[in-house]
């Protein structure tokens, strides 16, 4: 056994790697987190679906946490965003299903499938604008010009952002996925995005529209609504989850289908789908690699390590989906053909991830478009010279260059 607890890289050079130190260890097993905090890390599925499925964890530090109850937990925690705020994803039992059946009116299939036009028009758009801007021999940055701009755009138009005030709508959401920042960047972080989605708020409730942040502010359940916090804090974590999330996703399944063109030609062929190629992203290269927080209820005695109540404990999605005792030694693999691709990327439980249905409507829509266009789309770098995110939350590159044919680059 190796020494304990393993400190979490900042800056998410190797997620996967880390993932495997871990569960190395044991399936539950202590690292630390920015300010010396403690957090038992769940890496292996059974255990994190016992977990996920039970009560005995909860997502509330103002309740379950007893630094934050205490007022122990300073306001320039790196990690302070992750506690502080106030939405479905940080509530639990009734309080939560009442938060869940609110938000659930802006990711009605009805919703998903109207909004079907909206990406095929901004993926040719995209696809136009790579094309149109991209010389001989340039890369492209594939994340940063396709997959993020794609999420972000979509769901920035869905919640009726004004094109002038996206960057600061959005910059909270890229700030807060970020773990190599300073606590004085995350008091501030958390002070901007809280008064630009305050502003967003108002100026939707001033004059409603057909987008999601109005149905939002008009959801009525049985007479209950989102109050004013509650609906800033549900607008911060669906624009963050609409644009981070999906985007890392489809980078990864970008990469993995350009650098194994064997698996390409089986989706071109007819044998296997897009669906496959997602699915298996999904579970290879999970969105989240370690979801801050939750809270241990009561004590907890689970794979031979003693959980204490109010312990904080991180669910590992990344390390999960490439677990082992699940799939082998090809569990590193992408592989579309496998045929279990068994995985937690999404969450499991009362807390399963609401927008699936709208990111895989996107990637059914984006990925198709993207290599019919660019049928020799080719990785500039070798993977491991990607530059990280800068965090051990999100499982992403900070970019992604690519060219868009199979051509020897031109030497300048």
């Amino acid at each position: 056994m190796g020494k304990c607890p393993i400190m979490l890289d900042p800056e998410g050079r190797d997620i996967h790697a880390e993932a495997a130190r871990i569960r190395a260890e044991g399936p539950v097993t202590l690292v630390e987190v920015p300010g010396g905090y403690r957090a038992w890390c769940v890496t292996t599925y059974d255990i994190g679906k016992k977990l996920l499925s039970g009560d005995q964890l909860s997502k509330n530090a103002k309740e379950d946490w007893p630094p934050f109850v205490r007022g122990e937990v300073p306001h320039d925690w790196e990690l302070i965003t992750w506690v502080a705020m106030d939405n479905l994803t940080v509530r639990d039992g009734a309080d939560h299903d009442r938060l869940r059946r609110l938000v659930s009116h802006a990711f009605t299939p009805r919703e998903v499938e109207q909004a079907r036009p909206r990406v095929a028009s901004i993926v040719q758009r995209l696809l136009d604008d790579m094309e149109a801007n991209t010389r001989p021999g340039e890369t492209v940055d594939i994340k940063g010009q396709f997959t993020y701009a794609l999420t972000a755009t979509l769901i920035c138009d869905l919640f009726g952002v004004p094109e002038e005030v996206r960057e600061e709508a959005l910059k909270g959401t890229k700030q807060n996925s970020l773990t190599n920042h300073t606590g004085e960047m995350a008091a501030a972080n958390l002070d901007q995005w809280h008064d630009a989605m305050s502003k967003l708020a108002a100026r939707r409730r001033q004059d409603p529209g057909d987008d999601l942040t109005s149905v939002l502010i008009a959801a009525n359940e049985d007479g209950e609504t989102l109050s004013n916090e509650e609906l800033i804090g549900s607008l911060h974590v669906l624009l963050g989850a609409g644009s981070e999330t999906l985007s890392n996703v489809l980078a990864h399944c970008i990469i993995d289908l350009s650098t194994h063109r064997d698996q390409l030609e089986l989706i071109r062929s007819g044998q296997y789908t897009w669906m496959d190629a997602f699915d298996e992203a999904v579970r290879k290269d999970a969105a989240v690699a370690q979801l801050p927080f939750r809270y241990a209820k009561e004590d907890i005695d689970i794979a031979g390590v003693h959980i204490a109540k109010g312990d904080l404990v991180l669910i590992a999605y990344a390390g999960i989906g490439r677990d082992p005792a699940l799939h082998g030694d090809t569990a590193n693999d992408f592989d579309i053909t496998r045929p279990d691709k068994t995985n937690l990327s999404f969450g499991h439980g009362e807390h399963y991830c609401l927008g699936r249905p709208l990111a895989t409507m996107q990637s059914m829509v984006a990925l198709p478009a993207l290599f019919e266009r660019f049928p020799d789309l080719t990785l500039a770098v070798p993977r491991e010279e990607l530059p990280p995110q800068g965090s051990f939350i999100m499982n992403g590159y900070d970019r992604v260059p690519m060219y868009l044919t199979a051509a020897v680059p031109a030497v300048a």
